[in-house]
């Protein structure tokens, strides 16, 4: 499975102290100067993954953002809204880097059982509009809301932490309400974007490292299920996009996977098929012969 960067991988490689006792008494937020993350000179690209956080960033300057289904290039000035939902890779174009981030895990803001749910606003949701470009007058406000949080982080008032979670959700209905360039975005056929995501969310799974780990979607109801969508539908557009079927892609690369597992692994085929979601070791022993005329250990002894 793919990993995810966790909040203690961010403050390592960005050379940030942790703060742990905010994690321990509101959940996890702080919030950053770009140029104050700066090592000698140059922006860290930040690669292709899942963040286990999520993170609101007012961007000054020339970067791209890769996604499965689209890149978007930011010429100057943009609003960024990250999910550890969605993985996608960030890349500064230049080194006139600057701007202001919050980065914040889903306890923070939903410590008041307010009912917010980030996974269903529309700046957080997959396949919607996850960067808007701004206006001089949109960057004035957008600044003015970032400095009411500096500010506040750095005072002793005993609500100050309700008062950032105001503002955390102040820049999110900030982004809502900005109208989309969705002219900018690269794939905007609903076919293509559905196959982005499940390609996207089959290739999340790998690669399988412990070999207790284990699939968590099989088969094509799994995936469908996990993007909301009628399993005739899925199959549909993968047929038209790929012109393969749900269960051959789905198929094909958990077979790339086992002939990886077993080229570069010590783990044992019955250790190999489970972790592959197949709870009898025959039947993947079966399917693999199938597509590639050898049985697994077979194919080992070949290498």
């Amino acid at each position: 499975m793919q990993k995810a960067t966790t909040i203690e991988v961010f403050y390592n490689e960005t050379s940030q102290l942790i703060p742990t006792q905010i994690q321990k008494e509101i959940g996890h937020f702080n919030v950053f100067r770009t140029e104050d993350l700066y090592r000698g000179g140059k922006h860290q690209q930040m690669p292709y993954n899942r963040r286990a956080y999520y993170k609101i960033s007012l961007i000054l300057g020339k970067n791209r953002a890769e996604y499965a289904d689209k890149v978007i290039d930011i010429e100057s000035n943009a609003l960024l809204f990250a999910t550890p939902q969605i993985p996608y890779n960030y890349i500064p174009l230049d080194d006139q880097q600057a701007g202001m981030f919050c980065i914040f895990s889903e306890d923070f803001l939903t410590q008041d059982n307010s009912g917010i749910r980030l996974k269903e606003l529309p700046v957080f949701k997959p396949g919607g509009n996850p960067i808007f470009f701004l206006t001089e007058p949109q960057i004035e406000e957008v600044n003015l809301i970032f400095s009411k949080i500096f500010r506040e982080m750095n005072s002793d008032y005993t609500y100050k932490y309700d008062l950032l979670r105001n503002y955390v959700i102040e820049l999110i209905h900030f982004g809502q309400k900005l109208q989309p360039a969705s002219t900018l975005f690269t794939e905007t056929n609903a076919y293509k974007r559905v196959s982005s995501l499940f390609m996207e969310l089959l290739e999340r799974q790998f690669p399988i490292e412990p070999p207790h780990q284990k699939l968590t979607f099989r088969s094509a109801k799994d995936f469908a299920d996990q993007l909301s969508i009628h399993v005739n539908y899925l199959n549909k557009v993968l047929k038209e996009i790929t012109g393969k079927t749900t269960t051959e892609l789905i198929t094909e690369r958990i077979i790339r996977e086992s002939k990886i597992l077993l080229k570069h692994t010590d783990w044992n085929v019955s250790e190999i098929a489970y972790s592959l979601g197949f709870e009898e070791t025959s039947h993947f022993n079966n399917l693999f012969k199938k597509h590639t005329t050898l049985n697994p250990r077979a194919f080992r002894s070949s290498i």
